[in-house]
């Protein structure tokens, strides 16, 4: 049998390894314009670590951003290396650029000063809590994902076919676990251990990759993601090669504990793009879920340049590959990304900032209401803080998880109540959605 039979078979007719299928080589094409008006799809993108939600979506319009970081503050739209310009208040961190157009086309939307409502300040705990959707519960068995998948499949206007999930890597998260069948696609982006930093083959791959703009710009971004850290190592005195740069940023996180399953940043753009291509052929595959480490910037987090920006261009890469992978299942596809709460909003002693409480959540697909920051802004003044030091929480990351369930995957109130069993999703229907 060979491998796209070998696929068949592990997507239509279930075959799993320890609970999961392995898919082991690209999905077989599927005529997308074929697909039912049901098959929409979801991704769901988590940056373990703790972004800083505050220099993803940066409140340049708030006068006590500025106060607060002296240092990481990222300056204004219109001013050298400044934000880019998404409103009055608030602006796009300037790494972020190759995500602009998205937002300029009106498929990428923004939910600030969201997370979930629970205090903890624990990697663990607040990971746990966003991946099962009960805040505050560890003892819950599965991932609300899962348990979404099981919802699409007891829909009754979902046809006979097998509905399935997939995750990028080899470690089931969280997320996933539960009764529902999900498939493990094994990464295969760029080599993550040997360096492609000397001339010769940088040359190399330079040219393979002009041939491709759809990674050619995230080949770009990776190879100053790796100078820039390389530079920054051997300035602060540290004896450090650019192999040993490199596989910094290869990293899963800064602690390797709080990013189980992480996609490396260095194959990001690469797999990314093979998961959309996955989704757009695979007309079974409904869910898909990646996360992404690298993101608890304790120590010399860096404004417009520096490690969180190295990051997070290299992040947009990734997305904006996943995205023209998706191709015209774009069309009917929603990613959501999440990370597990904010930052402080004042800076460090060490030019960094510490864990947090509200953050940001990121939507993007044909299916959203665009061009807009979503939600309430409670402002950065000190009574409005949350415990005095972290932007409060306007949004229940639930409301907008069931937003996705109830105008996108068309649940109705009984699968929502499956999935989200506390019932804060039903609190609010946000607008992030068209249709």
């Amino acid at each position: 049998m060979n491998s796209l039979d070998l696929l068949r078979r592990q997507l239509l007719g279930g075959l799993t390894l320890g609970g999961a299928s392995l898919l082991t080589a690209p999905a077989y094409a599927v005529d997308a314009a074929t697909a039912a008006p049901s098959d929409r799809k979801l991704v769901v993108v988590m940056l373990r670590g703790a972004i800083d939600g505050l220099s993803v979506v940066v409140p340049h319009g708030d006068a006590e951003y500025r106060r607060n970081r002296p240092d990481l503050a990222i300056a204004a739209p219109g001013q050298t290396d400044g934000a880019l310009a998404l409103d009055s208040l608030f602006g796009l961190h300037p790494a972020l650029a190759s995500l602009e157009p998205w937002w300029r086309s009106g498929h990428l939307g923004f939910v600030q000063a969201s997370g979930s409502t629970d205090s903890t300040r624990s990697h663990f705990d607040a990971q746990d809590h966003l991946e099962t959707a009960t805040p505050g519960r560890r003892s819950t068995p599965d991932g609300w994902l899962n348990r979404t998948l099981s919802a699409i499949q007891q829909a009754p206007d979902q046809s006979q076919q097998p509905t399935r999930g997939v995750n990028l890597g080899p470690t089931m998260p969280r997320i996933l676990s539960g009764a529902a069948q999900v498939a493990a696609m094994p990464l295969g982006g760029a080599d993550r251990r040997a360096p492609t930093d000397s001339a010769g083959r940088s040359g190399v791959l330079d040219s393979l990759h002009q041939a491709d703009s759809a990674t050619g710009m995230a080949w770009q971004a990776m190879r100053e993601t790796r100078q820039a850290m390389a530079e920054s190592a051997s300035g602060s005195g540290a004896a450090s090669t650019m192999s040993a740069a490199a596989g910094r940023m290869d990293a899963a996180g800064m602690d390797a504990g709080i990013a189980p399953g992480a996609v490396p940043l260095s194959g990001l753009a690469q797999d990314a793009a093979r998961l959309g291509r996955l989704m757009r052929r695979e007309a079974s595959v409904r869910v898909g879920f990646l996360s992404v480490g690298g993101w608890d910037t304790h120590t010399q987090q860096g404004a417009a340049s520096g490690q969180l920006a190295n990051r997070m261009r290299v992040l947009a890469g990734g997305l904006d590959a996943l995205a023209k992978g998706l191709d015209d299942r774009f069309a009917d596809t929603v990613i959501l990304v999440m990370s597990e709460f904010g930052r402080t909003v004042r800076q460090n002693g060490t030019r960094g900032t510490d864990h947090g409480h509200g953050n940001v959540m990121w939507l993007l697909g044909g299916p959203v209401r665009g061009a807009k920051v979503h939600g309430q802004w409670p402002g950065l003044e000190g009574s409005a803080l949350h415990e005095g030091r972290d932007l409060a929480i306007t949004t229940d990351f639930r409301q907008v998880i069931a937003s996705v369930l109830t105008r996108h995957l068309r649940l109705d109130d009984r699968a929502l109540a499956q999935v989200l069993p506390d019932g804060a999703g039903q609190a609010a229907r946000l607008d992030l959605l068209k249709g």
